[in-house]
């Protein structure tokens, strides 16, 4: 989906620019251009879906009707398995997350989907099938799946709205306003209602811009400096505080499912217990100083304080399972 930009990346990296491959500055500088170019083209075409669907359909019944009904936490389970078949890494899934906001979708459920979206994707079950089997593959996606319904479903339940950024309220007061208004726009012409989106997604990139630039930058540094043989050296006896540590040690990190599934099989290799290469695994990849950088724009710190600790402890439990059952 995404190689065109991979291309590009590594012709302006190695060709243009000239830097030595196989150096951890030429890593992180393609590694830089990369998610930059795939992350703005994600967020430019998501939030214009979403502004194209909030043109023409009424929104705010399906955000009355998630609010109104009980589903029995099913609109959690949806969310999240929709996560699983989206192969976005955490940072790719913010934009998502935004269009969801824009749309009025209530905050729990979106989380359900942020949670899971990085951490259970095609791509990671094809290596995990690969690598370690399809019992192993079964139990680590349906772990993801249950832990983003459940992340979701706590979150949702403790009234966070009050704690997301101005700007976010600001979009969702916007939402409410433009749902009072009269369906006669259903006359204007699709010109028209393409120049109003049109002008509205260049506002919401703007706003997020230098919030992208700076995460990205975080996990490029992340990704060319940080070694291996580090975790491997300090988590291969099973202790109590291992996987807490490795959860820990992880969130500073950033990489993707595809990127990390390999490293998780030379850990494994070396003698690192599964249910903790695991863990910091789904650390690693759903949760990143550099995600957190980008949802600052979308909330304010004691509510990503609180989103990082709920999937922290979550994924420390997941952890000890994965041990005691693999």
């Amino acid at each position: 989906m995404f190689e065109w930009i991979q291309s590009f990346a590594e012709w302006l990296t190695y060709s243009i620019i000239d830097l030595t491959p196989d150096t951890r500055f030429a890593e992180a500088f393609e590694f830089f251009v990369y998610d930059t170019l795939k992350i703005l083209a994600l967020l430019f075409a998501i939030v214009f879906i979403m502004s194209l669907v909030n043109s023409y359909f009424p929104v705010a019944r399906l955000r009355s009707f998630l609010q109104s009904r009980n589903l029995f936490g099913l609109e959690y389970f949806a969310a999240s398995l929709f996560g699983a078949i989206t192969p976005f890494c955490s940072c790719s899934s913010v934009p998502l997350f935004i269009g969801f906001v824009q749309g009025g979708i209530p905050i729990g459920v979106t989380f359900s989907f942020l949670i899971t979206s990085p951490l259970v994707n095609e791509v990671a079950i094809a290596m995990f099938i690969g690598l370690f089997g399809f019992k192993t593959t079964l139990i680590y996606a349906g772990t993801g799946i249950i832990l983003g319904t459940t992340g979701g479903w706590l979150l949702g339940k403790l009234n966070l709205e009050p704690l997301l950024s101005d700007w976010t309220k600001k979009i969702l007061e916007n939402n409410s306003s433009d749902q009072r208004k009269t369906y006669s726009q259903a006359a204007e012409s699709f010109t028209v209602r393409l120049k109003e989106i049109s002008e509205k997604v260049w506002d919401i990139i703007r706003g997020v811009l230098i919030y992208v630039l700076i995460g990205i930058g975080i996990g490029a540094v992340m990704h060319g400096y940080v070694p291996e043989n580090f975790f491997v050296d300090n988590f291969q006896i099973e202790r109590w505080w291992t996987i807490p540590a490795a959860v820990i040690l992880a969130i500073p990190m950033y990489a993707n499912a595809a990127a990390i599934v390999p490293v998780i099989e030379v850990f494994v290799s070396k003698g690192v217990p599964l249910g903790t290469a695991i863990a910091f695994m789904m650390a690693a990849v759903g949760l990143s100083f550099p995600e957190a950088t980008l949802l600052k724009k979308v909330m304010g710190w004691s509510l990503i304080g609180i989103f990082f600790s709920v999937v922290s402890i979550l994924i420390i439990f997941s952890g000890y399972f994965f041990n005691a059952i693999l």
